[in-house]
């Protein structure tokens, strides 16, 4: 029982990390009002990851493969930069532990997620016309992202794309464009996850996790007008769980390392590539991953 839990949790952190591991880089920097973007994206992560470090067991091995489709909407709200974003992920997920029968796999929706976003400092609400003739500033702005349970879920199944909880991340961002031409930018991001109590884990149980402190540091470089690429890292530690009131011993530490290019093949598509690989990963998954995604801007005059 013990390992069904162990692997449960991995698959958890590896669903979730496939999603939001990163916040975007840049994403606290002005935009024009009434500016939209479809975003198609997919990403493949791979887990091998001891599954509690109280038990000699081999590792878990998992693997996801998710596509997500998302909108977000940039508009005004008291004079500031304000947007809002939904998201939504299908995906296929297998997984196992070497050693043992334990494996299994699933199809189909995952949780949904729900952001609304403000500049507070440096991101006055314009609209194009206006914000050519801005000049970038040091930006601060706050965001909440809502993950409802809307993925599918079985309480008797290992596999799950849904977490049958709700999770809550406020986050505070810092952007800071700096050097020759503004090319540099320096985004910081301090987050925190929040976890409902899952009623229904394995059947009766209950599972409960705290919460997940993380910090973030993005360095990002314009290349060409059209082309930058950034440097990515992410600390997050503690979120132990508990289960029917029993201590699991598995409080995370996770350090990850990644890089994003994006570029834009013209004003209204681009694309962007991202690769993640986790150096450091204590009862979470040692996940390795990519993702691709295509965005789609246009705004309110466009014919």
């Amino acid at each position: 029982m013990r390992l069904v839990v162990c692997l449960a949790f991995v698959v958890s952190n590896l669903t979730h990390s496939a999603s939001a591991q990163f916040t975007d880089p840049r994403t606290y920097t002005i935009t024009a009002v009434g500016t939209n973007q479809l975003e198609l994206g997919y990403t493949y992560v791979r887990g091998n990851a001891s599954v509690d470090p109280s038990l000699i067991v081999p590792a878990a091995r998992v693997t996801l493969n998710q596509g997500t489709v998302a909108y977000t909407r940039y508009f005004g709200l008291s004079h500031r930069l304000t947007w809002v974003e939904v998201s939504v992920p299908v995906a296929g997920l297998n997984g196992s532990i070497g050693g043992t029968r334990i494996q299994g796999s699933t199809t189909g929706a995952g949780d949904s997620s729900y952001s609304i976003a403000m500049l507070l400092k440096g991101g006055p609400a314009l609209d194009a016309t206006q914000l050519e003739r801005f000049e970038a500033v040091t930006a601060v702005g706050v965001s909440c992202t809502v993950t409802a349970p809307t993925g599918s879920y079985d309480p008797n199944a290992l596999l799950n794309l849904g977490s049958d909880r709700w999770s809550f991340k406020p986050e505070l961002g810092l952007s800071y464009p700096f050097g020759a031409d503004r090319r540099w930018e320096f985004d910081a991001h301090a987050n925190a996850y929040f976890y409902t109590h899952n009623l229904s884990y394995h059947g009766r149980e209950t599972l409960r996790q705290g919460p997940l402190p993380g910090i973030e540091g993005h360095i990002s470089y314009t290349l060409l007008d059209s082309l930058w690429a950034s440097l990515d890292t992410r600390y997050s530690a503690r979120a132990a769980t508990s289960v029917d009131g029993i201590d699991q011993n598995n409080a995370q530490r996770n350090f990850i390392l990644g890089s994003e290019l994006n570029l834009a093949l013209s004003a209204h598509h681009s694309v962007v590539l991202e690769i993640a690989r986790a150096l450091v990963h204590r009862n979470g998954p040692a996940l390795t991953g990519f993702s691709v995604r295509y965005d789609f801007t246009w705004d309110n005059h466009r014919k």
